[in-house]
């Protein structure tokens, strides 16, 4: 495996806390200190998210400000990504005007939670979203969890919804399964659709089967998306200590793509 391979940390999510394993980062303390070591391992990339003071999810410019100062100064060779994810709490509009306020880098979007009710005002929403991100240079990474996602997303881009770029999305496998455990073979759909032909794609995957699902993916030109957000099982289905495990154990298996590399990848 000699092409690089982008490996996203994604130490925490919306949902996970302490009871679910005690090194989950939470605060933004912790968030820093676990991206530190995500990145020494292997992560050229984090998926960020933050927490109120009661550690649930929030989307709030200010917060993710001062969690974007402290990793400047703490980890400043390691890109970073935000998510808008709603959790059912946040509309689109308010996605939207953290992207605008924040101006980040890069930003995960889920394109259903994006598109709403793919009605003509929520697609004039999307659309502008869509293409003012593009202007201001922020790399959207879109977020699609099942084939319905991508029939709707490949008319989205026939139709203008999104700009003319190369889109870069995220596969996410076993969200919506039964007991929230992925197999590698739930990729092969999106490959057969001929999707990571025309897109650069990266994979994030549910369960302890995680590791495999990378595996399949690097090999098939895909990227990987890691951490206790998804699974907290190494390859042999033994707790992992640390998010850096995860890291580790899948940059020993793989080419890791350099900070340089991944801005070439994400490249609009």
């Amino acid at each position: 495996m000699t092409k690089p391979t982008i490996i996203m940390a994604a130490p925490n999510g919306a949902r996970k806390v302490k009871t679910d394993h005690p090194a989950m980062p939470v605060t933004i303390s912790e968030t820093i200190a676990s991206a530190k070591e995500c990145h020494a391992a292997g992560a050229s990339i984090l998926h960020a998210h933050v927490r109120d003071d009661n550690g649930e999810h929030l989307l709030d410019a200010g917060r993710y400000q001062r969690l974007l100062d402290g990793l400047r100064a703490e980890v400043p060779t390691m890109l970073v990504q935000i998510t808008t994810e709603a959790v059912g709490v946040y509309t689109p509009k308010q996605q939207a005007d953290l992207v605008f306020d924040l101006k980040p880098d890069f930003v995960s979007v889920g394109f259903r939670e994006m598109i709403g009710d793919n009605g003509q005002e929520a697609r004039n929403h999307a659309e502008h979203f869509y293409h003012q991100s593009f202007t201001n240079q922020i790399h959207v990474q879109h977020i699609l969890y099942d084939i319905e996602d991508l029939v709707q997303f490949r008319q989205a881009i026939a139709d203008g919804v999104l700009p003319p770029a190369r889109p870069h999305v995220l596969l996410v496998l076993g969200r919506y399964s039964g007991n929230f455990q992925s197999e590698p073979e739930e990729m092969a759909p999106f490959i057969a659709d001929g999707l990571t032909d025309v897109a650069s794609w990266s994979i994030c995957a549910f369960g302890y089967r995680e590791f495999d699902v990378m595996i399949e993916a690097i090999e098939n030109g895909g990227h990987c998306r890691v951490g206790f957000e998804n699974n907290l099982y190494l390859k042999d289905r033994t707790l992992a200590p640390t998010n850096s495990a995860l890291i580790c154990q899948l940059a020993e298996s793989c080419k890791p793509a350099t900070r340089e590399e991944t801005l070439d990848l994400f490249a609009l």
